[in-house]
């Protein structure tokens, strides 16, 4: 990801295959691996049936599997809080653990996973503070803020048949030293409190909905690396 400021939407963008919205907007084959490869272990059966059904339900929507209807508009205070890039981390193995874990069920090996992530969570955005309508960057050593402003949410449908949400956010006063808008992926779809995301930022929001490529991906900073792992494995 290109250092802020940015006057396009990142370069990687993978238009061959473009897919349709629920709101018109136009979508490439989003990049199904890095939002929707997460296993869920089986239910126990010993669980009451109302539980077995709420987890199916959640596991289905984390999945990407759910009804228009049920997509709800999303306040920034969902992402409210100090975030952190996961990608020092994989640049220093901490997240070793985790590509040999996908490499066990996937189709590439441990290797292959780590070079595929190393350009979805690439980014020197290291980490993102969001106070109330403000959103803070850090950047080399440098930080910028701006205030953004709810601009809706985006239906995406991917080649697999499963879908996504994107929850976008508009620079409510245009500068060069900040992108026009953010949007964040985290596999939810109504209003609740995000444990990670992943974030596009940009000035074109047709061209960010087309990122296929790069998506990083933040954890709250509190976190320390084997902390992530854990959570990381956990899905």
């Amino acid at each position: 990801m290109t250092a802020l400021p940015m006057k396009a939407a990142s370069a990687l963008v993978l238009s061959a295959l473009i897919l349709t919205s629920v709101q018109g907007v136009s979508a490439s084959d989003h990049d199904h691996e890095h939002d929707h490869d997460h296993t869920h272990n089986d239910h126990d059966h010993d669980h009451d049936h109302d539980h077995d059904h709420d987890h199916d339900h959640d596991s289905d929507i984390y999945s990407g599997y759910f009804d228009d209807e049920q997509v709800k508009d999303r306040a920034l205070s969902d992402w409210e809080g100090d975030w952190q890039s996961v990608y020092p981390y994989l640049k220093d193995g901490t997240l070793d653990e985790v590509f040999t874990q996908k490499a066990e069920s996937g189709d590439k090996t441990a290797e292959e996973y780590k070079a595929y992530y190393d350009i979805g969570y690439q980014t020197g955005v290291e980490r993102i503070v969001i106070d109330g309508n403000s959103v803070t960057f850090y950047e080399h050593g440098e930080e910028r803020s701006g205030e953004y402003q709810y601009a809706g949410y985006e239906i995406l449908t991917y080649q697999a048949g499963n879908r996504g949400v994107r929850f976008i956010y508009e620079l409510e006063e245009a500068s060069d030293d900040l992108p026009q808008y953010i949007q964040f992926s985290d596999h939810s779809i109504y209003p609740t409190d995000a444990h990670h995301f992943h974030l596009y930022l940009g000035d074109d929001r047709e061209a960010l909905l087309e990122e296929v490529t790069n998506w990083p991906t933040y954890y709250p900073s509190e976190l320390n690396g084997d902390d992530i792992v854990d959570e990381m494995l956990a899905h």
